[in-house]
């Protein structure tokens, strides 16, 4: 069986900074990590693999530079990475990625699988699974919270609802997107970990052309969307101080917090 794992390097959220002038986000100095969410993927993968008899592929689009996550999944267990990297797929939104992604897919070929993480820390849109199944025509599973077992042809597992969850049992290949709760990842393994960052490790690098995909299909040019502008939003806090003895401050403080609905 053949898993293909879809995974996304993002700059770490906790020293996200935007440019004041261009209102882009802030990369050079910025470091980058695999997307939270796909490292559960990653994981998902290599867990089946160490049940049935798998391979696992994980591919990600984006600079040269983004062959570190390859690098980090071969370290998890992975067993070869495809890396998607061309100028022409600049500034694609989630519709220009999702062909991208899904055409590499195509290419890859004979697979059981797609697994991918619920969504990415850098947009938070969570419509890259759902396009790329639906690029693929393939039937897909959402907020996937544990993969119970693997069958010939189907895979059955729990989907997370707001007040509980679905079992359901969906035929193969079919896309799944999985949130936190489906495992805990594991530490890359030192030894595959140096592997994969030699010049022999089973990483292929493929452009536009190499998928067949013209210009006109991905990045800027491809994309149906476009941003206007990104700001950090701007919070203004007011404070008030409030005198007097305990029994008049505590009335005021309760009679403010209601008047905010706060209580």
């Amino acid at each position: 069986m053949k898993i293909i794992v879809l995974i996304k390097q993002v700059p770490d959220t906790t020293d996200v900074q935007l440019d004041p002038k261009t209102g882009n986000l802030v990369r050079e100095g910025i470091e980058s990590i695999m997307n939270p969410d796909d490292r559960h993927a990653v994981e998902a993968a290599v867990g089946l693999k160490e049940m049935v008899p798998a391979r696992v592929t994980a591919v990600s689009m984006g600079p040269a530079q983004a062959v570190d996550v390859l690098s980090e999944a071969l370290g998890m267990g992975a067993d070869e990475g495809v890396l998607l990297s061309d100028r022409a797929f600049a500034g694609a939104d989630t519709w220009a990625t999702s062909t991208t992604l899904g055409r590499a897919v195509e290419v890859i070929g004979d697979y059981a699988m797609v697994i991918c993480g619920r969504q990415a820390i850098d947009g938070d849109t969570a419509q890259i699974g759902p396009q790329v199944a639906d690029y693929l025509g393939l039937p897909h599973v959402s907020y996937v919270s544990a993969i119970e077992s693997v069958e010939t042809d189907a895979v059955v597992v729990r989907r997370r609802l707001e007040d509980g969850y679905e079992r359901i049992r969906c035929r193969m290949p079919a896309l799944l997107t999985v949130i936190g709760e489906v495992n805990v990842p594991r530490y890359p393994h030192v030894g595959r970990l140096i592997d994969a960052c030699r010049e022999k490790a089973p990483i292929t690098f493929w452009n536009a052309a190499d998928l067949g995909l013209k210009t006109a299909e991905v990045g800027l040019e491809g994309s149906l969307t476009h941003v206007v502008k990104t700001f950090a939003p701007k919070f203004r806090r007011r404070s008030e101080i409030l005198e007097g003895d305990t029994r008049s401050v505590v009335s005021g403080l309760l009679d403010r917090l209601k008047e905010n609905r706060l209580i």
